[in-house]
């Protein structure tokens, strides 16, 4: 009796030695504060990207995360705060993805060809920034003029842009009058056209905007646009 009280006892002991452990992993996971933050950041993007800023719900956003309506409010304080931190995350991907193309070493043509390729791929493959551009746009640039560190990365990438013009006018193969901010905005009105106004342009022209072969004609046509548009 004694031994089986023994093993009885060494059991329990051990058992209760792994409790804890999974209990603290699983507490590790829930109090992970970047990776939760996160998972609401990526869920709001998309809740917000398809009912805009008055049609979201926190508790539609709380119920489809890892964590909690109050924890959401601990984080981003109002469901505002969550907006604009979702508009932050969202300008600061694709700025920091374009500030790996190293452009400033790519002879101005080639640079400015890739540029406004990456622009099109990204903003076909990430129709949740068009939208949620949109909804800014639809509250007047409000939250963004919030938002000093978005305003200044965007202005870096009119700098990187602004130094292909330069490096472009001083070889001779772009006209001297561009504006790098004018230039900015017609590449992104040409690639943003091709998201924002895919549904209605497909059925008015009975053109399937989504198909492979209209995508990639479309895009060597953005691209060729406007290497024409800063030709000499």
């Amino acid at each position: 009796m004694a031994r089986v009280s023994l093993k009885t006892v060494a059991k329990e002991a051990g058992a209760g030695s792994v409790r804890p452990a999974a209990k603290a992993k699983e507490k590790s996971r829930t109090n992970d504060p970047d990776r939760t933050r996160a998972n609401i950041i990526e869920v709001a993007t998309h809740e917000f990207s398809e009912k805009g800023l008055s049609g979201a719900r926190i508790d539609e956003i709380a119920e489809r995360t890892r964590t909690s309506k109050r924890m959401i409010y601990y984080y981003f304080e109002s469901k505002e705060g969550l907006y604009r931190a979702v508009l932050e995350e969202s300008y600061r991907r694709i700025r920091t993805i374009e500030a790996t193309l190293d452009l400033e070493n790519k002879p101005p043509l080639e640079a400015l060809a890739q540029h406004v390729r990456f622009t099109f791929d990204y903003q076909l493959a990430n129709t949740d920034f068009i939208r949620l551009v949109m909804v800014e746009n639809i509250h007047h640039g409000e939250h963004i003029a919030q938002l000093s560190q978005t305003q200044q990365a965007n202005m870096a990438a009119i700098d990187t842009l602004r130094g292909i013009v330069q490096r472009g006018i001083d070889s001779g193969v772009f006209r001297k009058d561009l504006n790098p901010i004018d230039l900015h905005m017609s590449i992104s009105a040409l690639c943003f056209f091709n998201v924002a106004n895919r549904y209605t342009f497909s059925t008015i022209f009975k053109v399937d905007m989504a198909s492979p072969a209209e995508t990639a004609a479309r895009r060597e046509s953005v691209a060729d646009m406007v290497l024409r548009f800063v030709a000499p």
